[in-house]
């Protein structure tokens, strides 16, 4: 594997890890929005290409991940070559991990809730921690060597947090995705090969004009949780760390 097109400029804030395409349109794609809003950097990296799933093929999603990473405003985005549906946590796959986010030099890492009903989504997380482990060993060269190995300095990102959408779980926090809602499933319905209705697959998918009806019914119910409308629920594995109790958000009462 050779490492993935240059970055122009810093490194990015928030990169999101995901087994699938699509899986970030559907988990984190309003955080992603925030953040972009904000004025931070952000990226997603694929690790499948959706070359075994039941609707399209993998050059489908292709132009359909480069649209819906347009309507979320992400700075990078790539693929890698990891096998769809059979995701391993084997030495190589953490390498090839490594290697982009030694290339991209995130502050924050999102991967998939390590509960879930696909086997991939479970593995990643996994996964994607410790290859976040791995990039920050001084020692680790990551498979590369000369200029290429100069270029991939030691990095390990500041944050790992998990988007634990499909998981029964209380989630740590909420960000507020109230203002990106329509966006975030514009994106989500840029994947046209996926959820277009269509006979093939048609009764393991949800029909096209139920999809927005579900995804706003749950991303309502995670604002609630936390006193605004619309909300996608993360789950930290560390302790949290206040300054100041009176500033501290959503109401108690």
């Amino acid at each position: 594997m050779t490492v993935a097109p240059a970055l122009d400029g810093p490194g990015i804030d928030v990169l999101a890890i995901a087994a699938h395409r699509d899986d970030v349109e559907q988990t984190c794609g309003g955080t992603l929005l925030r953040m972009a809003a904000r004025g931070l950097r952000t990226a997603i990296l694929d690790l499948t290409r959706g070359e075994t799933g039941t609707r399209g093929n993998a050059d489908e999603r292709a132009h359909e991940a480069e649209e819906a990473a347009r309507l979320l405003s992400v700075t990078w985005r790539q693929a890698l070559d990891l096998p769809d549906g059979a995701i391993e946590n084997t030495f190589e796959n953490r390498v090839k991990i490594v290697r982009v986010l030694r290339q991209l030099r995130p502050r924050v890492v999102i991967l998939p809730y390590w509960d879930a009903r696909h086997p991939d989504h479970a593995i990643v997380a996994k996964l994607g921690y410790e290859a976040c482990f791995l990039s920050g060993l001084a020692k680790f060269e990551a498979g590369v060597a000369g200029e290429e190995a100069a270029a991939l300095k030691p990095h390990r990102p500041f944050k790992i947090v998990y988007a634990s959408l499909y998981a029964d779980v209380r989630p740590t926090f909420i960000v507020d995705i109230t203002p990106f809602i329509e966006q975030r499933h514009a994106a989500l319905m840029a994947y046209r090969s996926q959820y277009a209705n269509q006979a093939q697959g048609g009764g393991l998918f949800v029909p096209e004009e139920e999809i927005r009806e579900r995804t706003f019914a749950e991303a309502r119910h995670y604002g609630l949780l936390a006193g605004v409308k619309y909300g996608e629920p993360f789950v930290q594995k560390e302790v949290g760390l206040i300054d100041d109790l009176t500033l501290v958000p959503v109401q108690s009462i």
